[in-house]
């Protein structure tokens, strides 16, 4: 059993859980979490230590036990965002006022404990592969027509409920180069405007890709705008993942297969983090 692909044990009788008791594979889509992992300048950092080591205290049997803090932004590592994450002219998805809406702290509404955790079907569109190369060039922006290439290249068309994974190949400068990945200086590829458009016409519950940000990062631009999270949080409704990893997925040629992601129940909170994967037959 490897680290990117643990098995689910078979139980049970229930018809429902067949595709289980013939053997379920989970592939990792998401990244580690670990201090000095990169992030987004807009967001603290994630920083982990232990605050009690084994030996600290010693119990009258012999044992002990270890623990640790952790410092994180609900925006860094692999994570979903919440509705409550933008706004454009004071205004949250369904027009609820910002203002209103975030005072004492906290959101009252479209909060992140009201992500939905998602069972459902997956498709990985991956455009990287589908333009010949191993992974897009800093700056580029994915279109709808990328999209659409990608799909017919794969075989599947996104529908209503779907998870659309886009895969741009920059995840593998996340724990190589973290200066890159982040596309400060040089930029970073990612969906236009009219990419997300074409999500949100396919009914999509969410979308993520393998990017700091779900967004055409210019050079020297850094994450001066955001107008994909305007098309798909504040207009559309959808969720969006990032810093997915899917580079195990595309290696195995997946395509398609059920989607399982869980995010914390953070009341009030704009992002929580994530670990997805797919679920494909053993």
């Amino acid at each position: 059993m490897s680290a990117q692909s643990p098995t689910v044990a078979s139980a049970g009788t229930d018809p429902l859980l067949a595709a289980v008791r013939a053997g379920v594979r989970l592939v990792e889509l998401g990244q580690p979490h670990f201090t000095g992992m990169p992030c987004s300048p807009n967001h603290p950092g994630f920083r982990m230590n232990l605050a009690r080591r084994h030996g600290d205290v010693v119990r009258p049997d012999g044992g002990s036990a270890a623990n640790e803090i952790i410092v994180t932004g609900g925006h860094v590592g692999t994570h979903v965002d919440a509705l409550s994450h933008v706004s454009h002219d004071g205004r949250l998805h369904g027009g609820v006022d910002a203002a209103e809406a975030q005072k004492g702290g906290k959101f009252s509404q479209l909060g992140a404990e009201h992500t939905p955790a998602l069972l459902t079907r997956g498709v990985l569109l991956d455009v990287a592969a589908t333009r010949g190369v191993d992974v897009l060039p800093a700056g580029y922006g994915v279109t709808a027509l990328d999209l659409q290439d990608a799909a017919d290249r794969a075989g599947v068309q996104p529908r209503r409920g779907d998870v659309v994974l886009v895969r741009t190949g920059w995840a593998r400068y996340f724990d190589t180069d973290p200066d890159t990945y982040l596309g400060q200086r040089d930029g970073a590829p990612g969906p236009t405007p009219e990419a997300a458009s074409w999500i949100a016409e396919a009914g999509a519950v969410a979308t993520g890709a393998d990017t700091t940000a779900y967004e055409q990062i210019q050079p020297g631009a850094g994450h001066s705008v955001l107008p994909v999270h305007r098309v798909l949080l504040v207009e559309s409704g959808i969720h969006i993942i990032e810093h997915l990893n899917l580079e195990h997925a595309a290696a195995e040629g997946l395509t398609e297969f059920v989607f399982v992601m869980a995010p914390l129940r953070i009341v009030g909170g704009t992002g929580s983090p994530v670990r997805p994967f797919a679920a494909v037959a053993a």
